[in-house]
């Protein structure tokens, strides 16, 4: 084709090629955006700002977080599902005296996890001066397997002493797998990570990002604490492994927090999320008595485990969190450190304190992240509006994670109320049907209460318009906070 006619046809070539993008841009956005509102905006921004308004779709629009999750841990790859006898039906006598309603509830985590409901189950509550004496006992006593994942692993005192005896594990023949995130890896320099290689301890680091540019995987992190030695003796919470977390360490920071101490079937479900994550890490099955005996009951607690991920268990907590609302007859009671709620799961808090359920929140006064604080305080008029309670906890900063529903439903683990954990990150619950164990830990929160401060709608629209002009901002970043 002649030049002088390339010259002349370039306009009809951009035209049409700005069409087909746009066309193609604006179906994917009316097939695969699930909030109408966010479809027609997409739409409507592809159409009346050509080019741009494609490539933008392109680059924020589409959700590569859930895509590169599912592509770097192939569900076709997931190990199968260890089960035990101990099983609990969601119609089970036992947990049908809790209350009819919280076998719809039980049915309904039972539709989005994996796992069955098991029976026999002990579970202890373990303030910071018991979590990591216990922990490391546990340790010193194995006699066949350890494994440990966690977020943070600090090169601290604290993590020295885990390091110290997993490496005496070690060289007692013990079977030993550590896996450690490898942005938690890096809160302290150098990493915990060469000290654990040097004692000579099979560990491995989640997702290493060896570029700075390797932004795309900044959110799929494992966020999970989960160790269990002997393949019957389980530790899961809110502690990650550093000073902060041990009082005994006088640390400059110290934390709030609570971790548990499980035994039981349900053990064999925590075993099970550890031993997909190391298959991931380093395609190592970890399989059979060593890993997974047969776990007889020594307890009351119905409990399951609820994995929860950017990948095949997408939105498992979401739908939990939502079930569990919806299903609460009379008292929520929510202890969280990151308070930044969707907009379903705003909905649903406020259904239940219009319903005539005592809803309250717990958040710390001051948060170790400035951002989330502010953004959090953006938002919190929303349940408030409604008759919702929020109180706020006297430092030391309160990373307790927590759910209790009508003096018989607990929930436990990892994760936050902020999209991080709901949409984002790898993390691991446990659901508990035990009166017992959650008027224990009413106990607990109740003391918190006690030393806390109530937020009021008055409080927040008392706040200047500076002030309220930074935290809206901050909001606006709430979606990667």
């Amino acid at each position: 084709m002649p030049l002088d006619a390339l010259v002349t046809l370039w306009p009809q070539f951009l035209a049409l090629s700005t069409f087909v993008v746009s066309i193609l841009a604006a179906g994917h956005a009316v097939l695969y955006k699930r909030d109408t509102r966010a479809a027609i905006a997409w739409v409507g921004f592809i159409w009346f700002v050509p080019i741009f308004g494609s490539l933008l779709y392109l680059w924020l629009g589409i959700n590569r977080v859930n895509r590169q999750a599912r592509s770097l841990r192939d569900v076709r790859h997931l190990l199968p599902v260890h089960t035990t006898d101990a099983r609990v039906a969601p119609d089970d006598k036992a947990i049908h005296k809790l209350g009819p309603h919280l076998t719809h509830l039980a049915r309904l985590v039972g539709k989005v996890t994996r796992y069955p409901l098991l029976g026999g189950n002990a579970v202890a509550p373990l303030p910071p001066d018991q979590a990591y004496p216990r922990m490391l006992r546990a340790i010193e006593n194995a006699q066949k397997s350890i494994t440990l994942a966690t977020y943070i692993f600090d090169n601290d005192r604290a993590g020295r002493r885990f390091t110290e005896a997993l490496a005496a594990a070690v060289a007692r023949k013990v079977q030993v797998r550590v896996m450690v995130d490898d942005a938690g890896s890096k809160y302290t320099w150098p990493p915990i990570l060469y000290r654990l290689r040097r004692a000579g301890i099979p560990y491995a680091p989640f997702l290493p990002k060896l570029t700075p540019w390797a932004f795309a995987y900044a959110n799929l992190r494992n966020h999970r604490k989960i160790m269990v030695v002997d393949g019957a003796l389980a530790f899961t919470g809110g502690m990650n492994i550093r000073d902060g977390h041990w009082p005994a360490m006088t640390p400059k920071n110290p934390i709030e927090d609570l971790h548990f101490q499980i035994t039981g079937p349900v053990v064999t479900q925590m075993q099970h999320a550890f031993a997909e994550d190391w298959l991931f890490c380093k395609a190592e099955r970890l399989e059979g008595e060593l890993w997974f005996p047969d776990l007889q009951p020594v307890g009351e607690v119905i409990a399951r485990g609820i994995p929860d991920g950017p990948d095949a268990d997408f939105e498992n907590l979401c739908t939990t969190l939502l079930g569990a609302l919806s299903c609460a007859d009379s008292s929520v009671r929510v202890v969280t450190p990151y308070f930044l709620p969707n907009a379903g799961l705003i909905t649903a808090l406020n259904l239940a304190a219009m319903r005539g359920v005592e809803v309250d929140i717990f958040l710390p006064q001051k948060n170790n992240l400035r951002l989330v604080q502010w953004s959090s305080a953006a938002i919190v008029w929303q349940v408030l509006e409604q008759g919702c309670r929020i109180w706020l906890t006297p430092p030391p900063f309160d990373h307790t994670k927590l759910m209790l529903v009508d003096d018989a439903w607990t929930l436990l683990g990892s994760s936050n109320w902020d999209p991080r954990s709901l949409r984002l990150n790898f993390e691991f619950n446990i659901e508990c049907y035990d009166p017992a164990l959650a008027a224990e830990l009413k106990t607990v929160v109740e003391k918190k209460r006690a030393a806390s401060k109530p937020l009021t709608l008055a409080d927040v629209d008392g706040r200047s318009m500076a002030v309220k002009l930074r935290d809206g901002c901050a909001r606006l970043a709430s979606p990667y906070l």
